[in-house]
């Protein structure tokens, strides 16, 4: 027999309404698609960051209506005036399309799909805080209706989207999961600030609570991601596979970064011994670096929370967080060495840090390990100046604490230290540099982009990583 929604119940959009029924038999209530073209659905994403905005601008740009929410005015407003807030995307795609953007939750009523992209930060003591996932779906519980789809797209330890979302949602609506509404996770993999790798780039994995909302959600992403999606056989696969890619480059590069550090007291060429290794057909390419950023640094944590909790500890996981964690400290090492070593007294020295950002060809300076470094530095009463082409003035000296120069200059630096390899650096003229700088200088080359040969030639002392 059929089952039908009550009149109160119904969506405000008869298109809505239509796209869904419910059949009950003896399996139990499975979701029914009708024969409604799927662009006609109406997508809201919830959360117009670097992960949400992309994602709604890439469904209104393949004909979706799109409903941008965010609980942020000043986000929301500079988006209904056509300012791109994330600067991966341009001012005219954030247009492109039936798309708009607000702050008033009861659009959310809207939609068919509601897709959740919000931060899932850890808090000082490395546990994940999912408390943002807990305030959105309470606030799409009390506006969905039912019929509705909500997929979460926010990195979670296994487990979250059935112990967390759906008990938010269901207590806000008084509506059930897979019988009055349905869940997806499909975890975002697009990278900020590399347009070879956004939305339409990446193949998507996606999950359903059952094989006709798997279904209906690869269907749905399918229409916007070029690369195609990868079917997970349940939530708790997707939801792990996310926490896994990073934690595994976490391991990689914790590796590399110890491995740099020991060769630094062996007085062995560490970037020389990783070209001699890599001529190996199955040897994997990593550099040392500080490892920042929203993913890498934080993904781990939720992995190991979650595993702790069933009582089995991954050990090699938690000391590869170590190792990463210790390389700030390590680059401030290499620079006090190397003001050292040009006979300069530490608390009259100028360090001029090139690069702010957590990583190249973006403007974010949250969570990265730049910080670090710098107040490490400033421990020592070294004056520190800093220099990115990406970030304004005022968030250099605001998140830093230091001056930020206007212009790129080095008159009377005593050393230069490359924290985050902005392409506009690469092709720096070492020979004139050296001329405006101070006498003895010192390049701190945090990943090695710059020739060494060329910098010791020019008259620098050269530290790397």
């Amino acid at each position: 027999m059929t089952t039908t929604i009550s009149n109160t119940e119904k969506r405000a959009s008869d298109r809505a309404t239509d796209q869904y029924s419910l059949q009950t038999g003896d399996d139990g209530t499975t979701l029914q698609h009708t024969e409604q073209p799927l662009r006609e659905a109406t997508i809201c994403v919830v959360g117009l960051g670097y992960v949400g905005l992309p994602l709604a601008v890439g469904f209104a740009q393949s004909n979706y209506r799109v409903v941008g929410y965010d609980i942020d005015e000043s986000t929301v407003d500079q988006l209904q005036s056509g300012v791109d807030t994330t600067g991966d995307l341009s001012d005219d795609a954030i247009q492109d399309g039936d798309i708009s953007y607000t702050t008033d939750a009861s659009q959310i009523s809207d939609a068919d799909y509601i897709i959740i992209a919000v931060p899932t930060p850890i808090d000082e003591d490395n546990r994940p805080d999912l408390s943002y996932i807990e305030s959105a779906a309470t606030t799409v519980g009390s506006k969905m209706n039912p019929g509705s789809t909500v997929i979460l797209e926010s990195t979670v330890y296994p487990g979250s989207t059935r112990d967390v979302l759906v008990p938010a949602l269901e207590d806000a609506s008084d509506l059930t999961a897979g019988e009055d509404f349905f869940v997806g996770y499909s975890p975002e993999r697009a990278t900020p600030g590399d347009d070879a790798h956004g939305l339409a780039d990446v193949v998507k994995v996606v999950s359903g609570q059952n094989e006709k909302v798997l279904d209906d959600v690869a269907t749905l992403y399918e229409s916007v991601v070029d690369a195609g999606v990868h079917r997970a056989p349940s939530i708790e696969v997707a939801e792990a596979c996310k926490v896994v890619e990073n934690t595994q480059r976490d391991l990689n590069i914790a590796f590399v970064n110890e491995l740099s550090m020991a060769l630094e007291r062996l007085d062995v060429d560490g970037q020389a011994v990783l070209e001699a290794a890599g001529t190996k057909w199955n040897f994997h390419d990593y550099r040392p670096g500080l490892v920042g950023g929203h993913c890498i640094p934080v993904d781990p944590y939720f992995f190991t929370y979650r595993s702790a909790q069933e009582g089995f500890e991954p050990e090699l996981m938690q000391m590869s967080r170590k190792v990463n964690e210790s390389v700030p400290d390590h680059v401030a090492e290499l620079t006090i060495k190397a003001l050292n070593e040009c006979h300069k007294t530490l608390r009259e020295s100028r360090v001029l840090v090139l690069g702010l950002a957590y990583k190249p060809g973006v403007g974010d300076v949250r969570s990265s390990k730049v910080e670090a470094v710098i107040d490490t530095l400033q421990e020592y009463e070294i004056d520190i100046e800093g220099f990115d082409p990406f970030v304004d003035d005022e968030t250099i000296e605001d998140r830093f604490g230091i001056h930020a120069q206007q212009r790129l200059s080095f008159e009377g630096i005593d050393a230069i230290m490359l924290a985050t390899p902005h392409e506009e650096f690469e092709g720096l003229d070492l020979e004139a540099v050296s001329t405006e700088l101070a006498e003895n200088p010192a390049l701190i080359d945090v990943t090695g982009t710059l020739e060494e040969a060329t910098a010791t030639d020019a008259g620098f002392v050269y530290r790397r990583l």
